[in-house]
């Protein structure tokens, strides 16, 4: 089957692909990468901020401490978001999280705070001294410890605003998903109610012939044996390419025109460059079945069935006219399209949703009926196919 793809959810699954395939995103995939990048950003950071004291003299320190300071933050970072995992409160109860937050936020403030200053003292900008009680808690580093606890509520925004959007982006999904498989389903009862609509007609024009000409029905019986193998190797696919719908047309008109004779005209005027176009599978045949019962078979003298398809700018435009007695007056889609019409022109609504098709039944100044569909031009199929239905 064809399916459905919306631009969303089609951009996500190239975007994985494009994730998982690059150097960085199997580096990511590891607990070592992960470390390794993390390192390299918090550094970069560190760099970033010491590099107005490049010119002075005093970078090799600045840059020393802003490290601590970064490094400090990047260890205590992943002891926040693992404290939020483990929260046992869901996503829409946010103030007994901020409640679990506040509790742990001093603790932690403490911790990365005096992981800043032993990295200090380990890269030579401080004295041991410093990690003394009596230094870390001075009345002096009441600063400090404020602006790491700016930090970890920073840090823990952060990681609400990530779990909110996570949360909506997995229902936006769950939502697409839900209608693309409703629409799939949909277009699938459609095509299901197509089927024995047709079969019940060709079946209803063989049997009018059974006693009265045995060889012409035995014909009959021949292209709709075709027709039946064509439609069951195109039942899982919704759209099929536009030569192998003409070849399932063609072997419909040769029923008709054993039934009508010379009552019963043909004209195909297909472009070649939309032969591959992609098509609803079986859009074409109701059309033509419907001018031929209601345009044709009324005129004692037959009539002129013309299907023209052509490419106009980025859209194809398919057209089934006759030259027959014409619409009633008064006669609205709406409400007087009958079975096949009315399932033709909801499927093609459904593959091409948002009004990027157009279904139309008029009269033709030179008398009969037009129906014009326009959808998208996208070119699908290729040779193969052709020789397959040939």
């Amino acid at each position: 089957m064809v399916s459905v793809r919306t631009p969303s959810n089609e951009w996500t699954a190239i975007e994985e692909d494009r994730i998982q395939t690059s150097w960085l995103g199997k580096l990511a995939m590891r607990w070592w990468g992960r470390l390794l990048i993390a390192a390299v950003g918090w550094t970069g950071l560190a760099l970033m901020f010491s590099l107005p004291n490049l010119m002075t003299g005093g970078f090799d320190k600045e840059f020393k401490m802003y490290c601590a300071q970064f490094w400090a933050w990047g260890m205590v970072t992943p002891l926040i978001i693992g404290f939020d995992r483990r929260l046992p409160f869901s996503g829409k109860q946010l103030g007994m999280r901020v409640l679990a937050h506040l509790a742990a936020s001093p603790i932690l403030t403490l911790l990365g705070f005096y992981i800043m200053k032993a990295l200090r003292v380990a890269l030579g900008t401080d004295p041991p001294s410093s990690l003394s009680p009596h230094q870390v808690f001075s009345i002096l580093m009441i600063g400090w410890q404020l602006w790491f606890w700016l930090i970890y509520w920073i840090v823990a925004g952060a990681i609400q605003a990530y779990r909110y959007y996570e949360r909506y982006m997995n229902t936006e999904l769950r939502l697409e998903r839900l209608e693309h498989s409703f629409s799939e389903a949909r277009l699938n009862a459609l095509r299901m109610q197509l089927d024995p609509h047709f079969l019940f007609n060709a079946l209803n024009t063989i049997s009018s012939h059974v006693e009265r000409d045995p060889k012409l029905t035995r014909r009959m019986i021949e292209h709709l044996g075709d027709l039946l193998r064509m439609s069951l190797e195109s039942k899982d696919r919704q759209e099929v390419p536009l030569t192998e719908e003409v070849a399932f047309l063609e072997h419909y008109l040769e029923i008709q025109k054993i039934r009508f004779g010379d009552q019963l005209r043909v004209v195909m005027d297909i472009a070649p460059e939309v032969k591959y176009a992609a098509v609803p599978s079986m859009f074409i045949q109701p059309l033509v079945e419907n001018a031929i019962r209601h345009g044709i078979s009324r005129r004692a003298a037959g009539g002129t069935i013309i299907v023209r398809a052509k490419p106009l700018g980025e859209r194809l435009e398919v057209r089934v006219q006759d030259d027959g007695v014409g619409l009633p007056p008064g006669w609205r889609l709406e409400q007087s399209e009958g079975l096949g019409l009315s399932i033709t022109r909801q499927r093609i609504a459904g593959l091409h949703p948002n009004g990027t098709s157009r279904f139309s039944v008029k009269n033709r100044i030179e008398g009969g009926t037009e129906v014009e569909v326009s959808v998208p031009l996208r070119l699908v199929g290729d040779e193969k196919s052709e020789r397959a239905y040939a």
